[in-house]
């Protein structure tokens, strides 16, 4: 399911989650947990040499000192109440000394 939602749209709701945020990446350095998001490719549905319908792969991803599972929870609880699937992934980035656990979701029309 792909669920109709704008970039700002998304943006807001990922502040109401109440960490900082920032598309791609912050101007100066913030203490985790934050979240930057940003877009990732087009998947968009087409026939005939036309795209017919926008859709847009974006990252979301949470940043966070310590394994979080709270942080992650109440990641999870936003994008399942705005009805957006993801896959999550996540790393350990030894240069930063921090996790990162990144969403992949598609929104229509992004």
């Amino acid at each position: 399911m792909v669920v109709k939602m704008t970039q700002a749209e998304l943006y807001q709701a990922l502040k109401s989650i109440g960490y900082p945020v920032a598309y791609g990446s912050f101007s100066s350095p913030v203490t985790p947990p934050f979240i930057v998001y940003q877009f990732a490719y087009s998947n968009d549905m087409m026939a005939d040499n036309v795209n017919y319908v926008a859709i847009d792969d974006f990252q979301v991803e949470l940043y966070t000192a310590k394994k979080d599972l709270t942080a992650e929870q109440k990641v999870q609880d936003k994008l399942k109440e705005l009805g957006l699937p993801y896959q999550k992934f996540e790393t350990y980035l030894d240069t930063e000394k921090m996790y990162q656990i990144l969403y992949e979701i598609q929104i229509l029309g992004g």
